[in-house]
């Protein structure tokens, strides 16, 4: 009898259920893991020591990856049965590979080349076996369809950058887990729109894991981070997201992101991409170091420096790249060109506003003092 209902079971027609089973699974198996995941760190003194550039001034455990990929593991081998089991297999290889070379690099330190090269190699290997690329850019800078290996190499390069991307960004309590949620969200939508079930349940289970995650990195008694692992892991998933999203429809004529696929995922990881590239080219350019050479220049630090919290900079940043997609979304409908110009230039303008108002408010003040010291100096002359 069970074998006949899921024969003739379809997460289609039960979506909501669907979705709602997915994040409810995977939102129980995280929870459930991370005190276990806790306790063995601190029993075998697995901590992030502070340092120079950190955050924190204690020892606080990096494993909060193994609660993120565990639980997409189970969604995956289990409710994942009833989808395509050829992607979610390739994709939990891809996940698996990471996952063992992010926990390495937390437990003992990896170097940057033999991430890269593993990067290179899940991304690879699912892009390869399920064909799974970006293989037009839809007119953008009067590019078409891309040829196949040019295709290949572009589409290698978009996941080591969102990869490395949210590695980057992973500098302040809730930074990396809050946009990698977030970015999950906006796809999640655009998957269920688009009735591609078994993205829309990846991302949900993504939602589902980062959720007591983040109730924990927010915390001030039982902190954990989500170390390489877990920014890796997320960082995979929502470049998977993002070429699947754009591939898929593009190949669609009749899909309703045409015309705006490339620019809409693009707002749905904007600041990590932002921030990457501010950063490269700051210590190229000024500095005069290697790109990959770390420090704190990130935005993420420059807000700290206005004086938010760690809360309070992430619900900011968070906050504008929901208004940037919103804005990305309304324009949708226009020239490609200009949809990129639009997005582009309302991101750096609302990351900067902060910035802008902090420059005035100083150089207001710094007029006001001269101003104070001249009607000093011209009483004291008086006299």
């Amino acid at each position: 009898m069970i074998k006949e209902i899921l024969d003739y079971f379809n997460p289609v027609d039960y979506l909501g259920i669907w979705l709602t089973i997915t994040f409810v699974l995977a939102f129980i198996v995280s929870f459930l893991s991370f005190p276990t995941i806790l306790f063995v760190a601190h029993e075998k003194h697995l901590m992030d020591e502070p340092g120079e550039r950190s955050m924190h001034s204690t020892k606080i455990p990096t494993l909060g990856g193994i609660g993120i990929f565990l639980s997409i593991v189970v969604v995956i081998t289990t409710i994942g049965a009833l989808l395509d089991t050829k992607i979610l297999l390739l994709l939990l290889g891809g996940l698996t590979l990471l996952f063992f070379l992010g926990l390495k690099d937390d437990l003992l330190i990896l170097s940057p080349k033999k991430k890269f090269v593993g990067q290179l190699i899940a991304a690879g290997l699912l892009m390869i076996f399920t064909d799974t690329r970006i293989s037009s850019l839809h007119g953008l800078l009067d590019i078409y369809i891309l040829p196949y290996w040019v295709s290949v190499i572009f589409t290698l390069f978009v996941y080591l950058l969102i990869i490395n991307a949210f590695n980057l960004i992973d500098g302040i309590d809730g930074l990396a887990g809050s946009l990698g949620l977030f970015a999950s969200a906006m796809f999640a939508i655009v998957f269920i729109s688009a009735k591609d079930v078994s993205m829309a349940t990846i991302s949900i289970a993504l939602i589902g894991a980062l959720v007591p995650f983040l109730r924990l990195n927010f915390s001030r008694n039982h902190k954990i981070f989500m170390g390489d692992t877990g920014s890796m892991l997320v960082g995979f998933l929502i470049a998977f997201f993002a070429v699947r999203f754009i591939g898929s429809s593009q190949s669609m004529d009749y899909s309703q992101y045409y015309k705006s696929a490339p620019i809409l995922a693009l707002s749905f990881v904007f600041f990590p991409l932002l921030d990457t590239l501010r950063i490269f080219l700051f210590r190229m350019f000024i500095l005069k170091k290697s790109p990959f050479e770390a420090d704190n220049n990130h935005l993420h630090h420059k807000f700290l420096q206005l004086g938010f919290s760690h809360i309070q900079t992430t619900g900011w940043v968070v906050a504008i790249n929901g208004v940037l997609v919103m804005i990305t979304y309304w324009c949708s409908d226009w020239d490609i060109h200009v949809q990129l110009f639009t997005l582009i230039s309302s991101g750096v303008t609302l990351y900067s506003i902060f910035f802008i108002y902090n420059w005035i408010k100083r150089v207001k003040l710094n007029t006001k003092i001269s101003q104070i010291a001249l009607r000093v100096s011209e009483q004291l002359n008086i006299f």
